[in-house]
């Protein structure tokens, strides 16, 4: 395993201690609006924390961005870590068990590490530029379905932002008429993980922030994967919109949602 990466992995590992023992007493948790349907928990700023502190040890001029706290500027300017400590924070708040910690790494500007961390199920995906992408230790492809009618397909509603959702559902429209079906879990990183895995043939979005999708990103692409934004271009982080999948899957997304 990379230095980095396990570095990486130790620090997802300390928040989801902190992200586990908040969820047995979620109820009890403090949790704050940061606007229309988007919150924040005392334990997303507690994981955020053992994140930053994990990394720290190591490397620290390191910088940082992160959902919670901003930007942290470090002497090192070519690494730059992503943190989403705790994606899913309505589904933690409400008890439902489908979140994740995300942690990435760039390197001059390139998607260089990443972790999707699975607190509850113990999933660790993993991925290393040109070194391919793993579930726990195992190595994980995407999948190829024969055909588009065969797929389960992962998205995320405009919650956000529901001025949106009617330019959304004419999408959503053509593609569930031509996939096998659609699921939305609440997670943009565990949805690229599941894209990975095979467990999903493919996802899209729109209106989602880079901690959300790029260690998702390099574990679907490092999975044997295609990650666009939805014009089909290469830069899904800056774009605020993603679609991955298989290049078949890929390619029936993309046209629905030009």
């Amino acid at each position: 395993m990379h230095p980095m990466l396990n570095i990486a992995v130790r620090a997802a590992r300390a928040a989801g201690t902190v992200i586990v023992r908040g969820f047995e007493k979620h109820n009890e948790v403090a949790t704050e609006s940061k606007g229309l349907n988007d919150f924040v928990t005392q334990v997303d700023k507690e994981a955020e924390q053992a994140i930053v502190y994990k990394i720290q040890q190591s490397y620290p001029e390191h910088c940082f961005l992160g959902e919670e706290m901003g930007e942290i500027h470090g002497k090192e300017t070519d690494y730059q870590w992503i943190i989403d400590p705790l994606d899913g924070t309505t589904n933690f708040i409400k008890g439902i068990p489908h979140f994740a910690v995300s942690i990435a790494l760039l390197h001059k500007g390139r998607l260089d590490q990443a972790v999707v961390f699975d607190p509850i199920r113990s999933e660790l995906f993993t991925a290393s530029r040109g070194q391919g992408a793993q579930l726990n230790g195992y190595r994980i492809r995407t999948s190829k379905p024969r055909d588009l009618t065969e797929t389960i397909i992962a998205t995320g509603l405009p919650f956000k932002n529901k001025s949106q959702f009617g330019e959304y559902a004419l999408s959503l429209n053509k593609i569930f008429h031509e996939v096998g079906d659609i699921r939305r879990g609440g997670s943009a990183a565990l949805d690229l993980a599941y894209v990975a895995a095979g467990r999903h043939d493919g996802y899209w979005e729109r209106g989602i922030k880079s901690w959300d999708i790029a260690a998702g990103e390099l574990i679907v692409r490092e999975a044997g994967g295609l990650v666009t934004d939805f014009k089909g271009g290469n830069d899904p982080l800056n774009k605020g919109e993603i679609v991955a999948g298989s290049v078949k899957v890929v390619q029936g997304l993309v046209k629905h949602l030009k």
